[in-house]
């Protein structure tokens, strides 16, 4: 999609009969620093004010609160903010902080009955993992306050310092028993493969509250951005993270943590669907030439990933047939692992009555938008 206005039409009435849309990605900011800094405790909004004054001295320019967070990244956006360029609010602020706007342009516009946060504000990634951890809860308690409390058709994602496993955990167990909290959120570019035992207490956590471990496109990691280097574009950057993706998912499968705990579930947020049939493919066909590598996996990669892994339709794949993207489902089965996800209010938004093409099955596309969703999630039925 582009970034006007044009692709954000209401849907029609023959759109709305009967449909049910559950957004799985919606990317909520705050309105300004203050807004977050009101939930630090008073410690680290005295050390972030003095990072401020620092940061003025030296001419530094700090977009966001993360230290190199998606929207404050190296590469420019082909938009100020990455955002659609219909979404700033008529007050002025940031894209997505207003909640009525963001009713007025998405919840009710396309009638959506369930939307999950997922908020892109750095959290995650600081080398003071402490500080990261602070910048976590304060995300959430913000969620809480200014968006779950007064609109009930949201639901959020736990925000944690995820390279510090026992700081992790706390923020999990604090939240995970809240029913709007409907995930635990990381960034797919971790500073090691996700497989790796530091991050095992994670999903241990999510696993005792009931929770999937949603994992959203960006982040840095500790390293170069691709197996080769930086790239000199944006369009290498957003396009390649797909890549990042298979890397993780095959470090999952190989280090066994899906056999160790055969209750996660993992959502691949914002990296693409197509990729995934040739992944399932090569890595089981190495599997059975190279399975005394592996002596934890004990089962076809395929059949883990499809029994533990879930994807999102954004940014949607589109092949230049539309009769092949069915094909491209088939290939990988798991249409019953697909959520739907509009990616608002980014530039490349998919809005629902567009996104899906017009060949697939009314099955299919009725578990896309809302169905495995509500499965995933657990959701209830709204209305």
């Amino acid at each position: 999609m582009d970034s006007t206005a044009a692709t954000a039409r209401g849907p029609t009435s023959e759109d709305r009969r009967g449909a049910r849309i559950v957004d799985c990605d919606i990317h909520n900011a705050p309105a300004s620093e203050a807004a977050l800094l009101a939930y630090m405790p008073d410690e680290w909004r005295r050390r972030r004010a003095a990072g401020g004054r620092l940061a003025a001295q030296v001419g530094a320019r700090r977009e966001t609160l993360g230290d190199r967070s998606y929207l404050g990244a190296e590469y420019p956006r082909p938009t100020p903010r990455a955002a659609r360029t219909d979404a700033w609010p008529p007050n002025g602020a940031p894209p997505a902080s207003d909640l009525a706007f963001m009713r007025e342009q998405l919840l009710d516009r396309f009638a959506i009955e369930y939307g999950v946060l997922t908020p892109m504000l750095g959290a995650g990634e600081q080398l003071d993992v402490e500080r990261g951890a602070a910048l976590a809860s304060a995300i959430n308690d913000w969620q809480i306050a200014e968006w779950l409390e007064p609109e009930p058709r949201l639901r959020a994602s736990i925000n944690i310092a995820y390279e510090d496993g026992e700081l992790a955990v706390q923020e999990i167990h604090r939240l995970g028993d809240d029913p709007r909290f409907v995930q635990v959120l990381m960034l797919i570019r971790t500073a090691e493969p996700m497989g790796r035992r530091k991050y095992w207490k994670i999903y241990e956590a999510a696993v005792e509250h009931d929770l999937p471990v949603g994992v959203h496109f960006g982040g840095w990691g500790r390293g170069p951005i691709t197996g080769v280097g930086f790239g000199s574009f944006y369009i290498e950057d957003t396009v390649g993270m797909a890549t990042a993706f298979q890397d993780q998912l095959a470090s999952l499968v190989c280090e066994g943590v899906f056999e160790r705990l055969p209750k996660l579930r993992i959502v691949l947020i914002e990296g693409g669907i197509a990729w995934m049939a040739p992944l399932m493919w090569r890595l089981d066909r190495a599997w059975r030439l190279l399975r005394d590598e592996v002596p934890r996996l004990n089962r076809l990669p395929s059949e883990l990933i499809r029994d533990h892994v879930w994807l999102t339709t954004q940014p949607i794949d589109e092949p230049p047939r539309e009769r092949d993207f069915a094909a491209m489902l088939e290939q990988a089965g798991m249409s019953d692992h697909i959520l739907f996800a509009t990616d608002y209010p980014h530039w490349d938004f998919d809005a629902p009555d567009r996104a899906l093409p017009r060949t697939l099955g009314q099955d299919v596309r009725e578990a896309i938008m809302h169905g495995n969703a509500h499965r995933l999630y657990r959701l209830t039925a709204a209305g």
